[in-house]
């Protein structure tokens, strides 16, 4: 900015103030305690105008994360109702071609019990096969 376009005002400051200007403004590069001053006000300003819109802002991020959190939700809702529904075909169909007793049954909840636990849910067709196998 050209100082031709500057204006000149009273400043009312605390002699400490002006001490801590005087003392500062040659290590922030300025070339005047005017130009401190000024830099100091416009960094405020920008504090200040920051603020605003974080305050504008937060709302509108936690709306979004919000939506998107509900899609996703709602997506893999369906997802696994789809997947219980082909479990539940898969499970009749075996039920129906096969004549397990309920001891068997029970034997057999428990040890998949186990088994998601240990594996942590990931369940792989290979190891089962290989398990049958054993």
């Amino acid at each position: 900015m050209a100082f031709d376009n500057k204006i000149k005002f009273p400043l009312w400051v605390y002699p400490q103030t002006i001490e801590n200007v005087r003392t500062h403004y040659r290590h922030d590069n300025c070339k005047s305690q005017s130009e401190f001053i000024e830099k100091a006000i416009s960094f405020y300003i920008g504090y200040l105008d920051e603020e605003r819109s974080v305050n504008y802002i937060s709302p509108l991020i936690t709306e979004t994360v919000k939506a998107t959190i509900a899609g996703t939700e709602q997506r893999l809702s369906r997802l696994l109702f789809k997947v219980a529904v082909e479990l539940g075909k898969v499970s009749n169909m075996l039920a129906a071609v096969n004549d397990i007793d309920d001891e068997t049954l029970r034997q057999l909840q428990s040890m998949c019990v186990n088994e998601v636990r240990k594996i942590n849910g990931i369940i792989s067709y290979e190891d089962a096969v290989d398990f049958q196998k054993e």
